[in-house]
């Protein structure tokens, strides 16, 4: 087992705030990494804008930090450039269900086999807290003049409806049961989302540690991941409880992958991360003169 510090670059200062929930959620992929006994070579890490996109700075793998709501699709790419990386997406609540959220609903039309941690607080931290798609109407963090206008966004609920085959919520200062919520969707054959209660502990002073542990509840181990997505939903819509662990999984669902190789049967050994671009001597093996010749014309 790899030494979970091998994984974490404690070279890199932080600049999150103190008490805040980015903290535990690293320490939880640090640890799953490191448990799993990935390679930092052979892991590719992207992330989006805000608080949650610094995330692969502290992370001893490829770090890919992309554009605002983009992490999936360039995730995604990755994924099917070399279908051998393990690949990680990571957003906020405003980058994965706000600007995001046409990436979100897409990405588990197709389900690709990589994970995707959401970490979930309920503002727009990095940009002085303003309401994010996951905060309740009618509430009032300090950094809004009046109580929000609009309705939430279930994440859970919406990951479901969307066809990811495994779908869970952690909560960042429980980093043991997320490190292994986190272990399950890595190894899982799919899509996966974890949404992350994520406190910020500076902007959103509705939402706190303290306020969460009231709800919190962690999903009966005999009755849940379930395959029954009916299931899923009922604990999903309910209201009063916040539910935390693995809410759906369904390993039997085909890949993106899976389907593209019944296309081209020689996937993946043609990926592109396969193919071989030049002979021993450095040569290019690709004649591209015929497209070059085009673009003159």
């Amino acid at each position: 087992m790899q030494n979970f510090q091998s994984i974490y670059r404690s070279d890199v200062e932080s600049d999150w705030c103190p008490g805040c929930g980015d903290f535990g959620i690293l320490s939880a992929i640090t640890q799953a990494l490191g448990e799993l006994e990935i390679p930092p070579w052979k892991c590719a890490i992207f992330s989006g804008i805000g608080c949650s996109g610094k995330t692969p700075h502290f992370i001893n793998a490829y770090g890919i930090h992309t554009l605002h709501g983009r992490p999936l699709p360039f995730a995604i790419g990755a994924k099917m450039a070399n279908p051998s990386l393990t690949v990680i997406a990571i957003s906020g609540d405003g980058d994965g269900y706000g600007i995001g959220a046409g990436h979100f609903v897409n990405a588990g039309r197709r389900n690709v086999d990589i994970t995707y941690i959401v970490h979930n607080n309920g503002v727009y931290g990095l940009t002085k807290g303003q309401a994010s798609p996951t905060l309740k109407r009618g509430v009032q963090p300090k950094s809004l003049k009046y109580p929000n206008l609009n309705d939430m966004v279930n994440p859970i609920a919406l990951a479901l409806a969307s066809g990811y085959s495994f779908v869970a919520r952690g909560f960042a200062y429980n980093v043991k049961h997320l490190k292994e919520i986190i272990k399950q969707a890595v190894i899982h054959k799919g899509l996966a989302l974890i949404d992350v209660l994520q406190p910020c502990p500076v902007f959103n002073t509705v939402d706190t540690k303290e306020k969460y542990m009231e709800r919190i509840k962690i999903l009966d181990g005999n009755e849940f991941p379930t395959t029954d997505i009916k299931k899923a939903f009922e604990k999903a819509l309910d209201e009063e409880n916040l539910w935390i662990g693995i809410f759906y999984k369904n390993p039997e669902k085909q890949t993106y992958e899976e389907r593209y190789s019944e296309i081209l049967s020689s996937y993946p050994s043609e990926c592109p991360a396969n193919l071989k671009m030049s002979d021993e001597k450095g040569n290019p093996t690709t004649d591209i003169s015929e497209v070059l010749n085009n673009f003159l014309c």
